[in-house]
């Protein structure tokens, strides 16, 4: 098996277009084309994750935080970067980011930590725009239902939680063919008036080749009339953060002692009590200060999330606890993610959880 199968496999799970402009999410370092020995996975590809994989046998390290991350114009091994990239590039080692994009999905970094608190409902807390397009096109009733169910299948038609959404609205089509076509209906050089029926179905940017393609194979004019139009929409399925509620509500200090059992930390940092019980929980793993106000917002009662600054804890404005759990802790987890999407995709393929801890940050208790 190619790395570059493994990639796909990847894409398919938290598609790359879907990663945050600043991000640099994919392969950055080795060659798609090589095969893949074996997979380690990790939340860094630091130096010593990248000596474990080749201590069992992998070529392969794919990582939830890209380890080039801004540009580099030298690699001298000044840096813990520098270094891990020395070590991949000469034992061959491959390594694949998947950031922003495994953040955005909604079963990604976010709905993990959603399933470990058993929130009920979740959703994501702001959807992410410009993923969305509409296709128009225009069928001969007697080829509606064959198109139509050509276009599901190929992922168009869903609307949050429905699927198979589509509209259509009865008119007519005019066509004059050319000397050299051979039309499904009308005559070369003669101008056909046909009934038809406009179809409209929403998808998701990254399925618009296959959506095409399916459109052109079900439909019977040599020529296809189709408009293909970028949408404002959130997509709902896709974005930061996510928000549900608890099965049943719990005081404050309850739920910050669960929190602490749940990442395993010594210590939560956190705004003043409120003196309500937590119900409504919003969460966002790593860096999540520019999702305070959408929490305020969805008037959540908690909102989880790492790298707080300290002014950043006035913004909860006596409306809202947050709770710094530590950027680490809050995507832990995220390995274990990874491992379980490749595992049950590659089940008689070597995958393997790292040994090393890449936490940079101890407590001294």
């Amino acid at each position: 098996m190619q790395i570059s199968q493994i990639i796909g496999v990847a894409d398919a799970f938290a598609p790359f277009i879907y990663q945050e402009t600043y991000d640099n999410s994919g392969l950055l370092c080795g060659d798609p084309g090589w095969d893949c020995t074996g997979i380690m996975v990790a939340l860094d590809a630091t130096e010593p994750v990248i000596e474990d994989a080749i201590q069992k046998g992998c070529n392969l390290v794919i990582a939830h935080h890209p380890i080039v991350f801004s540009g580099l114009k030298r690699i001298t091994g000044k840096n813990y970067v520098e270094k891990a990239l020395l070590k991949a590039i000469r034992n061959e080692v491959a390594i694949l980011a998947i950031h922003t994009n495994l953040d955005n999905v909604h079963q990604g970094v976010n709905g993990k930590i959603a399933s470990l608190l058993a929130l009920q409902g979740p959703q994501i807390m702001q959807p992410k725009d410009g993923l969305l397009k509409k296709m128009y096109c225009f069928v001969p009733d007697d080829h509606l239902e064959k198109v139509r169910n050509a276009l599901f299948y190929a992922g168009a038609g869903h609307i949050g939680q429905y699927s198979e959404c589509s509209f259509e609205a009865s008119g007519r089509g005019t066509f004059t063919p050319g000397p050299e076509t051979q039309p499904f209906l009308g005559k070369p050089g003669e101008r056909s008036s046909v009934k038809e029926t406009k179809l409209e179905v929403i998808y998701p940017v990254q399925l618009e080749v296959s959506i095409v393609e399916a459109l052109e194979a079900s439909h019977p004019y040599e020529e296809v009339a189709y408009d293909l139009v970028m949408l404002s929409n959130g997509y709902d399925m896709v974005g930061s953060g996510m928000v549900g509620d608890l099965q049943e509500e719990m005081s404050e200090q309850s739920f910050l002692a669960r929190l602490k059992a749940i990442f395993k930390v010594p210590v939560i940092r956190h705004t003043p009590l409120l003196g309500k019980p937590i119900k409504k929980v919003a969460l966002c793993g790593g860096a999540g200060s520019f999702l305070i106000n959408k929490a305020l917002q969805l008037k959540a009662d908690i909102y989880i999330t790492a790298d707080m600054k300290y002014h950043d804890f006035f913004d909860g404005n006596g409306r809202l606890v947050i709770a710094d759990v530590g950027h680490f802790e809050s995507e832990q987890y995220t390995v274990d993610l990874l491992y379980d999407i490749l595992a049950e995709k590659f089940p008689t393929f070597a995958v393997f959880k790292t040994g090393v801890l890449t936490n940079p940050v101890n407590y001294y208790i």
